[in-house]
């Protein structure tokens, strides 16, 4: 083998298996892989060592350079047939390469017949055919060659009889499906859903062994529940075992449908045997964890959907418990589609207490029918929980899980898109940065499967059955939304609460405040406008807060302000989402308006008042006759009384007072009293006083004639 840039080496064949083979195979352009076989040799010599938990999607990572040689590897490809775009090793689109051509040719699904399908499935290494359709894997991408005929006993498919080149109908290539060689099996316990994991590989039963850091999960395990139709996994034990065992890969377990994908190469006298109780008679599908999905229920040996209608909290809350998961958190129908699955004909009638479904109480509603998108989906809430500590944010730290009760570190061969699944969880984005750290403290630790943990979400799910390890390493997770939301407010200035927002008064100085919680020192703050004239304004954050002075505030400053806050910490740059928007208009104070219209307001009843008074004393005067003209040049006083009578304060000021008045100089001046100094009132007195001089100019005019 050689890795990418190195050196040609041999591959050792521990930890090697099937699924891993075939990817190996289909790079080298030799079909599917046949078998993988492993010889001892425990010699020194440069290798290429597989790790015990591979992506064959990213072969290249998956070895690491090792100076002794435990075992060689044997593997053995098919160089004229393979299966494409299928679930496992053996099932897809078949395609067969002839010894004149080199390249890969689709086979038309009439084609082929069950023989024909006998031959394929054993020159793969696969069980008897199980399903042989066209179109299942996709419309065929290479050309389509001729007819095989087959007497079913041939070794391979090109020993068989072939008619010349045809064409068939477009979408029809041939899908074929084999059974699976292998087999797996519960023993020991007090139902075929309960006991011991085996395995039979190569014919014989084995024990299983895995290695630490391929640990078996309740998501592993619960392929073997479905497999053996018992359910879904609800709980499993691990413990040590001797002897000659199969080892496996439950990781591989995950991403394929047959058993023999993921058995795995190499002699192994020591490892573990797996315990497994799977719940016989309830099960969620489809769902995106063990603890979420459509609900059945399994009466008679078979499943039956159940209706929303049917199941109430207290059923819910059975179930939830039943399938070793926490309490009901969603109930809803048609969540988890319909399914294919008959109705339930009986509606349960839990008290909420029992430990299993079919320990409550039942009505019968035989002929029973579900309404379309009423087939009860539920979702029960992960007993286990996840967080990072030992940080100022709690969106980085030390990665700790809690299980069975117990918040311990987590173990595992973590990456970036497995931390991304944690930061998710916590509702901190995605990970940035994911380190194994060794802190040389040994203590207990959860080891967790990592490829589980991306294809889940349900971190329980994933943690492996042995009860904890003592191990000195841990896992840090840096999350990208390290940062809190920064807060925005209006402070040192003139404004007021105006709908969503703020009003500021046109042509003042103000000041926008950007702050957030204290978690790393140093930083800055941006301030960002949508307004006509934008802002992108920075300054450095002291104590956590920085100060923006906008002065002569006009109307293109109107519009939503937001704050950013960025920090460089864990040898990156961070930035915090934008703050809640604060929303400034500008303009004129409402107090300052109020004022304005009521002073308005004011000065026009002021003048109506004057003018009714002004006409109202030139009224009165014009009525008077000559004999009342002389009363008012000899009777000056009351005139005066006269005008005082309408404007109170008004008093005379004649200028020969004390002396013995003639009609030729009287005059009347009235003044204001030194304490009045309004304008309108002035107004008023110079009214009346003009009224009044000009009636006696009358009088006299009257007189002379």
């Amino acid at each position: 083998m050689k890795r990418q840039k190195g050196n040609w080496k041999p591959g050792d064949g521990i930890y090697w298996y099937r699924k891993i083979g075939n990817r190996v195979c289909a790079e080298l352009d030799c079909g599917s892989a046949v078998s993988l076989r492993g010889r001892d040799t425990d010699s020194d010599i440069d290798n290429w060592f597989m790790r015990s938990v591979c992506d064959e999607s990213a072969l290249s990572d998956c070895f690491i350079s090792k100076t002794r040689l435990y075992s060689f590897l044997k593997l053995t490809c098919s160089d004229s047939v393979r299966l494409v775009h299928g679930s496992s090793v053996c099932s897809g689109r078949l395609e067969v390469r002839s010894n004149q051509s080199r390249s890969w040719s689709s086979v038309c699904e009439g084609h082929l017949d069950l023989r024909g399908a006998q031959v394929v499935c054993r020159e793969l290494g696969c069980g008897a055919p199980g399903l042989l359709q066209g179109a299942l894997s996709g419309a065929a991408e290479a050309p389509v060659v001729q007819t095989f005929t087959c007497e079913g006993h041939e070794s391979a498919l090109l020993d068989c009889g072939s008619s010349g080149a045809q064409t068939c109908s477009s979408g029809t290539a041939v899908d074929l499906t084999c059974t699976d060689p292998d087999d797996v099996r519960l023993v020991g316990g007090a139902s075929r859903c309960n006991g011991k994991v085996q395995i039979k590989h190569h014919g014989e039963w084995r024990r299983m062994g895995n290695d630490l850091t391929d640990p078996w999960t309740l998501k592993a395990a619960d392929v073997i529940c479905r497999r053996l139709d018992c359910g879904s996994a609800v709980s499993g034990r691990i413990s040590g075992s001797f002897g000659r065992l199969w080892s496996f890969s439950p990781s591989c377990l995950l991403s394929t449908s047959a058993l023999t994908d993921c058995v795995k190469t190499g002699p192994f006298r020591i490892g573990s045997t797996l315990f497994l109780t799977c719940s016989d008679s309830v099960r969620l599908v489809h769902g995106s964890s063990l603890c979420s999905g459509r609900l059945e229920v399994r009466s008679n040996w078979s499943w039956s959907s159940v209706c929303e209608e049917d199941l109430d909290l207290n059923d819910a809350q059975v179930v939830c418990r039943e399938l070793g998961c926490g309490a009901t958190g969603l109930l809803q129908g048609g969540l988890y589609g319909e399914g294919e699955a008959p109705v339930w004909t009986s509606e349960l009638q839990c008290e909420g207490n029992e430990s299993a479904v079919l320990d409550c109480r039942r009505s019968s509603s035989a002929g029973k029918t579900c309404s379309p998108g009423t087939a009860a989906g539920l979702t029960c809430t992960d007993p286990g929980s996840v967080r990072v500590v030992g940080q100022p944010s709690r969106c980085a730290g030390t990665l700790e899980i809690q299980h069975q009760g117990h918040w311990r570190p987590a173990g595992g061969d973590w990456d970036l898109k497995s931390g991304s699944v944690v930061c998710q969880h916590l509702d901190c984005g995605s990970a940035v940065s994911v380190n194994t750290t060794d802190d040389s403290t040994v203590r207990p630790v959860w080891v967790v499967s990592v490829p589980c943990v991306k294809l889940t979400s349900g971190l329980r799910d994933c943690v492996g059955l042995e009860d904890f390890f003592n191990l000195s390493s841990g896992v840090d997770v840096v999350c990208s939304d390290l940062l809190p939301q920064p807060n925005i407010s209006l402070s040192d200035g003139v404004f007021e609460v105006y709908r969503q927002g703020f009003r500021v008064l046109v042509g003042s100085d103000f000041t926008v405040t950007c702050s957030v919680r204290p978690q790393y020192p140093g930083g800055s703050f941006q301030l960002i406008s949508d307004t006509k004239k934008p802002l992108n304004l920075t300054l450095p954050a002291v104590n956590h807060s920085a100060h923006f002075l906008l002065s002569a505030m006009g109307r293109a400053h109107r519009g939503n302000y937001t704050c950013v806050y960025h920090v460089d910490v864990y040898n990156r740059s961070f930035s915090s989402s934008q703050s809640p928007a604060l929303y400034l208009t500008v303009g004129d104070l409402v107090s300052n308006m109020i004022i304005r219209v009521v002073l308005v307001v004011s000065a026009l009843l002021i003048f109506d008042v004057c003018l009714f008074f002004y006409y109202k004393v030139r009224s009165h005067l014009s009525s008077v006759d000559p004999l009342d003209c002389r009363r008012t040049h000899t009777h000056q006083s009351e005139l005066d009384m006269s005008a005082a009578m309408f404007v109170p304060g008004l008093r005379e000021a004649d200028p020969n007072e004390g002396r013995s008045p003639t009609p030729a100089t009287v005059t009347t001046t009235m003044t204001v009293q030194e304490q009045t100094s309004h304008n309108s009132p002035t107004l008023l007195k110079k009214i009346v006083k003009k009224t009044v001089l000009f009636q006696q100019q009358g009088c006299r005019k009257n007189t002379v004639k």
